[in-house]
């Protein structure tokens, strides 16, 4: 699909707002709508045409019931403002803040960075499975949280309304996730901090959505092959005086298996999301979403056989 063809699909647009793109759908009339048409339902989201309905057809018994239990109309219908991005934003900002503090940010880190042997109690005598995790929330310098946040802040103003809080917030664990598992199999014994895995699996999602809906994904790949060449461009350069380019990669202190991991699980938390978009598919895409999970769990218990 070209994106003259995207453009004239009318069903990648809101049908009250059609000059804005979304991807959720009502679960009653399954039309599409933008955050500002969004109402909360007992199951996903509705539009006002069948919240209208929904509400001439109930008794008065029910109509006095949502009066006394249910938030007012103005807090149910979503307000477009992208907020976990804004929340995973002020979290990892505080985490960071906490780090700088003598004395205790150095405990706090080391708490929650990712430590390959430090989530299998065989080979450390310690369970601290969190770390995969909340790697995402630490940092290493200024420069390291500001290009994450920022990076974070750019796609999730766009992202995160087009798939709704609930399955931005998953797609965002879920690539951390996939991170933090590329790393205990490909690098066990190496430290990492930072979302960036977190960060590749949005970039990797966005690709397969946009790819779905028939948009421009170019930007968005020479995003992706930059970011994940650089490290590997910076070894090559440093290799050439030091002879070694093993070496040179570790050194440069980028952690390339998380972004591969991150990436990976990105793209394929995508993939479901874009292929079960409709309501009638929700089991399905719970399924799969589990299955996913499931197998990263499996993958995770592998560096105790692999490495032993």
């Amino acid at each position: 699909m070209t994106t003259d063809e995207f453009h004239r699909n009318r069903d990648n647009f809101c049908y009250r707002h059609p000059d804005r793109q979304s991807f959720v759908l009502c679960q009653r009339c399954l039309r599409t709508i933008c955050p500002e048409c969004q109402t909360q339902a007992a199951v996903g989201v509705i539009c006002p045409e069948c919240l209208a309905e929904q509400r001439a057809a109930a008794t008065p018994a029910q109509r006095k019931a949502e009066r006394r239990w249910s938030r007012p109309a103005a807090m149910t219908a979503t307000s477009g403002r992208p907020t976990v991005t804004y929340s995973i934003i002020a979290v990892t900002a505080l985490v960071f803040v906490v780090t700088l503090i003598p004395g205790i940010g150095r405990v706090v880190e080391g708490y929650l960075s990712f430590y390959a042997p430090a989530i299998y109690p065989q080979i450390s005598g310690v369970f601290q499975p969190w770390r995969v995790l909340t790697v995402a929330l630490v940092h290493s310098g200024f420069w390291h949280v500001g290009l994450n946040m920022l990076a974070l802040w750019f796609i999730g103003r766009s992202l995160e309304p087009l798939l709704g809080a609930a399955r931005f917030l998953l797609l965002y664990v879920l690539s951390a996730a996939g991170g933090s598992v590329a790393v205990a199999l490909l690098a066990p014994n190496v430290p990492v901090v930072g979302a960036s895995g977190a960060i590749f699996g949005l970039f990797g999602a966005l690709l397969v959505i946009g790819r779905h809906l028939g948009a421009n994904i170019r930007v968005i790949a020479i995003l992706i092959g930059v970011n994940f060449a650089l490290p590997f461009v910076l070894a090559l350069i440093s290799a050439a005086g030091t002879g070694s380019f093993a070496g040179a990669l570790s050194a440069i202190q980028i952690s390339w298996q998380s972004h591969l991991g991150g990436l990976i699980v990105g793209a394929a938390v995508g993939l479901i999301y874009a292929r079960t978009r409709a309501v009638r598919q929700a089991r399905l895409r719970v399924g799969l979403l589990v299955a996913l999970s499931a197998l990263l769990v499996g993958l995770l218990a592998l560096p105790p056989v692999l490495y032993a």
